[in-house]
């Protein structure tokens, strides 16, 4: 199945000059949802995941899935205020500024093998503050795993340490 196909491209979102990759007309077709989540869980059979960890919010989406698929916990990584109860905290830089991403401090445990997933990987910087706050909790990054990957925006030399996964690859804005 062709899931490129599936993909929705939005010029001018959120700002003008950027053509925004949609995933949710993937979502939204049961028959490329599945296709999807089958290809992403058959990749990380047999690598003895324990938690899957999906960064919000899209993440979430696939993240669940792939956690009941392969019989692993799922654990998410939220915006700051979002998660109710302990919790430790990443910043990261933005194009103009500064974000932040929360994990509860009890949702990985030293020596978990973390699967780690999001709907797109554009520069790196998200899932790079996500990684960070599973490595203090004491958990092991078997692979980063999404479903679009900007690779002209050359996220893999940022997380050159990191084992990568993506579906859809684009070359090009």
């Amino acid at each position: 199945m062709n899931l490129e196909a599936f993909i929705r491209t939005v010029p001018d979102f959120p700002k003008k000059g950027i053509m925004f990759r949609d995933v949710t007309t993937l979502l939204k077709n049961e028959q490329a949802l599945r296709y999807c989540a089958d290809q992403l869980a058959d990749h990380y059979q047999g690598k003895k995941i324990d938690k899957v960890v999906g960064i919000e919010s899209r993440g979430f989406i696939i993240g669940g899935l792939l956690a009941y698929k392969l019989g692993a916990g799922f654990v998410p990584v939220r915006k700051p205020g979002k998660l109710p109860a302990e919790k430790i905290r990443e910043e990261y830089q933005l194009e103009y500024g500064t974000d932040a991403m929360e994990i509860h401090s009890d949702a990985i445990h030293k020596g978990d093998r973390v699967l780690m997933h999001d709907d797109l990987l554009a520069t790196g910087g998200t899932i790079e503050a996500a990684c960070r706050l599973v490595e203090r909790l004491g958990g092991t990054i078997v692979s980063l795993g999404f479903i679009i990957e900007l690779s002209f925006l050359n996220p893999r030399k940022r997380l050159s340490q990191h084992n990568i996964f993506s579906l859809i690859q684009y070359e090009s804005e």
